[in-house]
């Protein structure tokens, strides 16, 4: 058989109208307003998002008790929400796993495939210094959230 390969390019529009193309975002919340209400968000872009998964982070968060519809806990394509009991402990987790980040190791990870009505393999090129940047400023956000008692709502 033979296969296509598609590196994905978030600078073409055609690629964000795959399935594929992830993106995903963290809003802060309170559980117990109410009434639904987003204090702020922070967007995860489609690289970040595929680095999150491909690093392991989303499955080593999965130690922490979130809460969602389909009881996966954190995965892709669901809607999980963590409360601020919890926020400390998912920064140190986050800080475990990215020590075994090289930020110099560019990677190209494969996202998916198919095989019908043509193989195709979608592929993205990972930069772990743009990722590690991100974790940054996600860090912060969580820092930030625990200190307002707010919990985190990640749509995903």
């Amino acid at each position: 058989m033979n296969i296509q390969h598609i590196l994905i390019d978030d600078s073409n529009p055609e690629h964000y109208e795959l399935s594929i193309y992830r993106t995903g975002k963290i809003n802060r919340v309170r559980l117990l307003d109410k009434t639904y209400k987003t204090y702020c968000s922070l967007e995860i872009e489609a690289h970040n998002y595929a680095a999150f998964f491909h690093y392991g982070i989303a499955e080593a968060l999965n130690k922490l008790p979130f809460l969602s519809e389909s009881n996966n806990g954190l995965d892709s394509w669901d809607e999980a929400f963590l409360h601020n009991s919890s926020l400390s402990s998912m920064n140190r987790i986050i800080d475990e796993r990215i020590t075994l980040i090289n930020p110099e190791k560019k990677e190209i990870i494969l996202l998916g495939w198919q095989d019908e009505p043509v193989g195709v393999a979608y592929l993205r090129e990972i930069d772990p210094a743009r990722f590690l940047d991100f974790i940054k400023i996600l860090k912060l956000f969580v820092s930030e959230s625990e200190v307002q008692r707010c919990d985190l709502e990640f749509i995903l």
